[in-house]
């Protein structure tokens, strides 16, 4: 069975989120769209809103959030994958 690399894994998953919450911020500013999605992540992440430093702030927050949810995603499996 195939291994995942733990931390390329985590890495990809951090790069991912962020991205979705930098163009969720900007789509936000600029269409108006995502507004109930964005106001569920300003509770979640905090200082993100639907401005640029708000949307750069998720960024950074989704980056951290899924950078470590994706490490532990990756490390269970390998784990698991062995059983």
């Amino acid at each position: 069975m195939a291994k995942l690399d733990v931390k390329a894994f985590g890495l990809a998953c951090g790069i991912l989120w962020a991205a979705v919450m930098l163009i969720l911020g900007i789509i936000n500013i600029f269409c108006g769209w995502g507004s109930e999605l964005s106001k569920m992540m300003a509770s979640l992440y905090i200082g993100y809103k639907p401005t640029i430093l708000g949307s750069l702030i998720g960024a950074a927050w989704g980056f951290a959030d899924a950078g470590i949810g994706g490490v532990a995603l990756a490390w269970l499996y390998n784990k698991l994958a062995k059983a």
